[in-house]
């Protein structure tokens, strides 16, 4: 009975180790936003801000922009350098109909954080997950996910 389970082990073991090895199967699937984020600027709803300057380590994993009744709404995923997701959301929907929906009617403020950009402000949301929220008369940004607080600040920091 060893032998047997030893024939049909051994391809497994040998197939799953290309797959990861050769390739690259543990590697996260990256999109190329550029065509939304150009997509939204085109738009002229609401100033988009891009992402400068991060390293080989984020992955763009998704990337939308939506418009509708009571705004447009850009959205894109990530992946950290720790393989944690992170999404960045921009919309010109009002923050108090953004924000519920985005972080939740329980999220709390927790204190504030400055980049070039301007002043975020922290909060939690769903268990685990945390979020950077900046919001003007034009648009709100949110950074949600479940990642520590240097990969949300590297995000925010590297937005232009």
């Amino acid at each position: 009975m060893v032998m047997s389970l030893a024939v049909l082990l051994i391809p497994i073991a040998l197939l799953l180790t290309f797959y990861r090895l050769v390739l690259d199967g543990d590697k996260p699937i990256s999109v190329d936003a550029a065509p939304t984020f150009q997509e939204a600027q085109r738009a002229n709803i609401f100033p988009v801000l891009v992402p400068q300057g991060l390293s080989d380590d984020w992955h763009t994993s998704t990337a939308t922009f939506r418009r509708a009744e009571n705004g447009a709404t850009l959205r894109v995923g990530y992946v950290d350098p720790d393989k944690d997701p992170l999404q960045l959301v921009q919309s010109s929907v009002p923050s108090d109909t953004l924000l519920p929906t985005e972080l939740t009617k329980e999220a709390k403020p927790l204190g504030n954080f400055r980049t070039s950009s301007g002043v975020w402000r922290w909060y939690s949301t769903r268990p685990g997950e945390k979020a950077l929220v900046m919001a003007d008369q034009t648009r709100t940004i949110v950074i949600v996910g479940k990642t520590d607080q240097d990969n949300f600040e590297t995000l925010a920091g590297s937005l232009r």
